[in-house]
């Protein structure tokens, strides 16, 4: 009988030793701050590769050329698709607004609002015309058309060997003449990240 007893009690004290272990701990950390905790995109990625390739398009002549056009205007641009070619999750619609902060920051572009934003914006004017006091109302089609689409793709190739991996992105971008579908710049931008895991110690 007490060996019957033993046994669970034993578990039980396992148990409660091993909860501090299984415990989580949570740190609030600054969102600008660098983590790579997996080697994959991450957030930090996003950043860096939009302000790399926004500055690259906003060096381009193309700008002079709409400026000089244009009475010195600054050219209005949307920001549309960019294709995840990989086998990896890339939250795609972050990368997009961290492009369009990028332009809209640099105060050389107008951003134009992308299609799922103007329908909604669309409802919201048409509702104005029958609800709002007319000195309040926005008017209908005054619409800022853009000039420019900004579109390209993310590919990655990985190489792996035993506890090493390479992880190599490369993210391709075009901006286009709607009018005329010249391609007026073409940038890219590479990330390449060396991942080695730890070693496993085992005590003897």
């Amino acid at each position: 009988m007490y060996l019957n007893r033993a046994v669970p009690v034993a578990v039980l004290a396992a148990i409660v030793l091993a909860l501090p272990a299984c415990s989580k701990r949570v740190t609030r950390i600054e969102p600008t701050s660098v983590t790579d905790l997996s080697g994959r995109w991450n957030d930090t990625d996003s950043r860096l590769v939009a302000t790399e390739l926004i500055t690259q398009s906003l060096a381009g002549a193309w700008l002079e050329q709409y400026a000089a056009a244009h009475a010195g205007g600054a050219p209005p641009v949307i920001v549309g698709d960019f294709r995840n070619t990989t086998m990896e999750h890339i939250p795609v619609g972050t990368f997009l607004r961290d492009l369009e902060r990028a332009y809209v920051n640099s105060g050389a572009v107008r951003v134009v609002a992308t299609p799922e934003e103007r329908g909604q914006v669309r409802d919201e004017r048409r509702d104005q015309q029958d609800n709002a006091r007319a000195d309040t109302r926005a008017r209908m089609a005054q619409e800022l058309g853009a000039r420019y689409m900004l579109q390209g793709d993310v590919q990655a190739i990985e190489d792996a060997e035993g506890r090493e991996r390479v992880v190599y992105y490369q993210v391709d971008a075009t901006l286009i003449d709607l009018e005329s579908n010249e391609k007026v710049w073409v940038g890219q931008k590479q990330i390449k990240k060396y991942i080695e895991r730890a070693r496993v110690k085992w005590e003897e």
